[in-house]
């Protein structure tokens, strides 16, 4: 017989497809959701409040799912990162958070940039994009592919002779407006392309009040992180992502 002050039962349930809840006493004390990136691959998270429930969550949905399986965590967050590594995760690979001022600025000559106008044009440059840049160095953060109309005001493209070259995408955050992507078609990188850009985005930001903005850079990219640090650009953070194989 239980003793009238033991812990309730913890029994984990599959709510969905890729969603798990644990219960205790019927109240939902933790949640697990596997979600799948545009490229296929599946990205976990648990939200729990229990390293316990924690593992028992992970001991439910990952034999049920098929691998490889991923997931990001802040690189500041050791409880966190040590749950997932119990669990048999182990470091991919990391990404800098950046945070860089704001400044007026002036795109040099020969690339154009402006909002994005024409959703077929977007369309086709990312298309070109996606197959030229190997997703495994894609942000942590990826947008779904969406099926619908795209948010144009979320984007601007940069063009050459009228042809485009480039884009990067804006998304606003509670606290700090973020640069969600920032790419450039793989035959026109190393010509200034991507400086324009980041350049456009940070007057555009500064005449519209905004004091700073912040983006994600591969450790191994080099070319990135020049170019963080060329517009002053101070290291904020990590994100690392993990995998079980």
């Amino acid at each position: 017989m239980d003793s009238p002050h033991s812990e309730p039962a913890l029994v984990i349930t599959r709510v969905a497809e890729h969603q798990w809840h644990a219960l205790s006493d019927d109240r939902v004390v933790g949640r697990a959701e596997a979600s799948p990136r545009p490229d296929g691959r599946l990205f976990l998270s648990i939200d729990t409040w229990h390293s316990d429930d924690f593992a028992r969550l992970a001991s439910a949905m990952l034999p049920a799912l098929p691998r490889p399986l991923y997931t990001v965590v802040d690189e500041a967050d050791d409880e966190l990162k040590s749950h997932w590594e119990r669990a048999g995760f182990a470091t991919r690979r990391r990404e800098w958070e950046y945070v860089v001022p704001t400044a007026p600025g002036t795109v040099p000559p020969g690339v154009t940039i402006g909002p994005a106008t024409d959703q077929d044009q977007l369309r086709a440059l990312d298309d070109v994009i996606r197959a030229e840049v190997a997703w495994s160095s894609m942000p942590a953060e990826v947008l779904p592919r969406p099926d619908g109309a795209w948010d144009l005001a979320k984007y601007v493209v940069a063009s050459e002779s009228g042809v485009p070259v480039g884009l990067a995408r804006l998304g606003p955050l509670r606290r700090q407006t973020r640069i969600g992507l920032l790419a450039v078609r793989a035959g026109r990188r190393r010509h200034g392309i991507g400086r324009a850009l980041l350049t456009h985005v940070l007057d555009s930001l500064y005449r519209r009040g905004i004091e700073s903005v912040s983006f994600e850079v591969d450790e191994t990219n080099s070319a990135a992180i020049a170019l963080a640090d060329g517009a002053g650009a101070r290291r904020a953070g990590s994100t690392v992502e993990l995998v079980v194989r």
